[in-house]
């Protein structure tokens, strides 16, 4: 009897401990690359994408110590040699191209998008991650398959830049 008592335990806290990291994660702007949990003397870290040395942290309720550094904006997309924008995962998790299965993709191929506009999703824990573009564009190729693990960071879309005007 006394196994089934802590394998209940064990499932209750595992549920509770994913809830809170799922509320905590809908809190954020933009989410975190990692995100470290530590149960015992209780210990949050939420670190972003990493800036010329820049790192952000945000500490725990009731922690002592500020926040670590600036908070940053998210990742902006980088040029490619060819001077196309890279829209980027947000977190590690699978990408889709469509809100569900069977619906159609936010965008194709040649559709011409603004800033942020929702381009696909990234799931991470049950958590639907919105994939938007940094500024306008149109999109040349979808770069991740879809429901294909991801990992933060991982080139998705490429955008030709919006012509100034």
């Amino acid at each position: 009897m006394r196994q089934a008592e802590t394998a209940r335990d064990e499932q209750h806290l595992l549920e509770t401990v994913e809830h809170s990291v799922l509320r905590l994660l809908s809190g954020f702007r933009d989410p975190p690359a990692r995100l470290e949990i530590t149960a015992g003397a209780v210990t949050v870290t939420a670190e972003w994408g990493v800036a010329e040395g820049v790192r952000t942290v945000v500490p725990a309720q009731g922690q002592a110590h500020p926040a670590a550094g600036p908070a940053i904006p998210a990742q902006e997309s980088a040029p490619a040699v060819d001077d196309r924008l890279l829209v980027r995962a947000p977190t590690v998790g699978v990408f889709y191209v469509a809100a569900q299965p069977g619906s159609p993709p936010f965008v194709t191929v040649g559709d011409r998008v603004g800033a942020g506009e929702q381009l696909g999703i990234v799931e991470a824990m049950k958590l639907m991650i919105p994939v938007t573009a940094d500024a306008p564009g149109t999109v040349v190729e979808v770069l991740a398959g879809n429901g294909e693990a991801v990992e933060y960071d991982t080139p998705l879309f490429a955008l030709s830049p919006a012509e100034p005007g």
